[in-house]
Formats: structure tokens, C-alpha cells, sequence
């Protein structure tokens, strides 16, 4: 499932048809009328967390890739297109994923200041809503897109390593240090998730996700499914510590 820098890479491929008139558009999503986007102007693209927002005068349309969905910029496949949008000078087309027509305005949908990337991102707002769970786990807190949106398996593995926090970590039992230090490793792996990927180099500095071996300690990693998330977790038993 691409994370939240994958999907700000996307939208930044797709910021020059901001401006631009659908002048026909195709789609097999349910709940979405092709004809009603024909004649509409782009205004804006958005991103929230793992989502993509298509903003039109009236409505925004919602982009979520999942697991396998992908998309395809002035180019498309044989299969049909879950949505499709085409212009003068180009066409944008989505495939195996969830597409969503809001109508509602995006700020009494969407916090933004629980987006990690986004320049209104509130650390003291995330330190709020965890101590209001001090049973869940680190590992299940990374992944709560109420908390951390944006954030996914890379980025959570990560910023448990390089915070030095074992996944099954109690919130409620880590230092308020701690805790601010893991909130922080979040945020500023996934820029370094953005840079990397943008420059095409972004496995070489994985240091624990899908690793065999701690580069600190030098001894193997464990690798289990771990969390309600159940999602493929990495971490050293030596230097992360366990809070519980």
C-alpha cells in the first residue's frame, strides 16, 4: 500500500492539470456518474494521509490505491479504468482502487493536522490522542491514520528503530521523551521516505524493514506479524526497548 510521501510524489506528478477542463471522462467505480465530471474544472490537488484528492469547484473526488491499485499519467491499460479523466492535452487514469465523490468540504472531513507532511502537522495534538489509549500498542499507534495519516509499514518499522522502541512498546508506559522522540522519528523519516524515493534509493537505507540484521548490534532481527494492524513487523530485541 503506498504511504503518504508515494502519494505526495503522485500528486505532484499530476499538479500540472491543476486548471484544466475534464473534457470526458470513463469510470466503473460505484457511486460515480462519468457525465457529471465532463465540463468540470480541476482546481486542486490534495493529499491526506495515504489519500488523493481530485478538488472540483463543487466536489472532490477521493483517491485510495489500497494494496494494489496504480494509476497511469497520458498513457492507460487494456483493463478499463476505474476512473478516467481526460483533457486536451492529457489523461489520468486510476486502476483497482477505491474512488469516492465527496461533497462535504475537505476541512470538516479531514484533519489536517494529524497528516504528517503537512506543514499544519501538530505534534502536541498526537501526543493528545495517544495518551487517550496508553494501552495500545507502538507498533498499532504508527499505524493509526487518526494519529499518524500518512504513515505505513516502512515508515513505522523504521521510526521504531531509529527511536529505539520496541513495537509492543505500551504507549501509556513510554516516557513523555520517549514518546516525543518516536513522534518526531515519524515525521522526519517520512521526508526522508520522499527524498529517497524521489531519487530512486529508497531500500538502500532501510536499516530494519525487511532486514535480516541490526546494523547497530549486529545480531538478527526478529520478524513477526505483530499488532491488531497484523503487519510485518522488524525489530532488534537488544537495542529497542521493550515499555510495559
Amino acid at each position: 500500500m503506498p504511504e503518504g510521501p508515494s502519494i505526495r510524489i503522485l500528486r505532484e506528478l499530476l499538479d500540472p492539470f491543476t486548471g484544466d477542463t475534464v473534457m470526458k471522462a470513463s469510470a466503473i467505480a460505484k457511486g460515480i456518474d462519468a457525465k457529471c465530471l465532463e465540463g468540470q474544472k480541476i482546481t486542486a490537488f490534495k493529499t491526506w494521509g495515504k489519500n488523493l484528492l481530485i478538488c472540483f469547484p463543487e466536489f472532490t473526488i477521493r483517491i485510495h490505491l489500497m494494496m494494489f491499485g496504480m494509476y497511469r499519467v497520458n498513457e492507460h491499460r487494456d483493463k478499463p479504468a476505474k476512473l478516467g479523466l481526460y483533457f486536451d492535452d492529457g489523461e489520468i487514469n486510476f486502476y483497482a482502487c477505491v474512488v469516492e465523490l465527496l461533497e462535504r468540504p475537505l476541512d470538516e472531513l479531514y484533519d489536517w493536522q494529524a497528516d504528517v507532511m503537512n506543514p499544519h502537522w501538530s505534534t502536541a495534538k498526537a501526543i493528545k490522542k495517544l495518551r487517550a489509549k496508553p494501552e495500545m500498542l507502538a507498533c498499532d499507534a504508527l499505524m493509526d491514520q487518526h494519529i499518524f495519516a500518512g504513515v505505513g509499514n516502512i515508515i513505522k518499522n523504521e521510526a521504531l528503530f531509529r527511536a529505539r522502541v520496541h513495537p509492543e512498546s505500551k504507549v501509556g508506559d513510554m516516557p513523555p521523551a520517549k514518546l516525543k522522540q518516536l513522534i518526531a522519528e515519524a515525521v522526519h523519516y517520512s521526508f526522508d521516505f520522499l527524498k529517497w524515493k524521489k531519487a530512486g534509493i529508497l531500500k538502500r537505507h532501510w536499516e530494519a524493514y525487511d532486514k535480516k540484521t541490526c546494523p547497530r548490534d549486529h545480531v538478527a532481527l526478529h520478524e513477526e506479524v505483530l499488532g491488531k494492524s497484523k503487519r510485518r513487523t522488524f525489530y532488534c530485541d537488544v537495542c529497542q526497548k521493550l515499555y510495559a
